[in-house]
């Protein structure tokens, strides 16, 4: 039905932020990993978003042109992939540190906790504003079952 459309746009956009706070969250918690079971040193993740489409029905598409409405509104979003960022981490040199290189430098990982931080901060921005609209449009379905009352 129509009037769910900004729900379930927005409710994927929770889905999306949830899951970008996830990456976030292993970032920050991987930030001091040195060895990985790939070997080296943790790269940092991030997700990559795409929008939702979705086909319109023959019956809309008609409406759509009927009204001159040339452009599809927003369907949500999506995760597509956690890629990770291949950028080489500082060597630090730690002669002693069981993951040290023949001259005696360590690779740390290529996490930046302010980065990461910022990042966080602006997921949990993007789901509060998610969680705002779809309150909205729920109060909106609420006052307008109460007019047929």
């Amino acid at each position: 039905m129509g009037m769910f459309l900004g729900i379930d746009a927005s409710a994927s956009g929770l889905t999306a932020e949830r899951l970008r706070m996830d990456v976030i969250s292993n970032n920050i918690a991987n930030s001091n990993t040195t060895r990985t079971e790939g070997g080296g040193a943790y790269h940092r993740r991030f997700v990559v978003f795409e929008p939702r489409t979705r086909e319109p029905k023959s019956f809309e598409q008609t409406l759509m042109r009927a009204i001159g409405v040339t452009k599809q509104t927003g369907e949500g979003v999506r995760a597509v992939s956690i890629m990770e960022d291949n950028t080489p981490g500082p060597l630090v040199y730690d002669p002693g540190h069981p993951d040290a290189n023949a001259d005696g430098y360590v690779e740390k990982p290529n996490v930046n906790i302010v980065t990461e931080m910022v990042d966080m901060i602006t997921a949990q921005r993007a789901y509060e504003a998610n969680s705002t609209a779809i309150n909205a449009a729920k109060a909106m379905v609420s006052k307008a079952l109460e007019i047929g009352k």
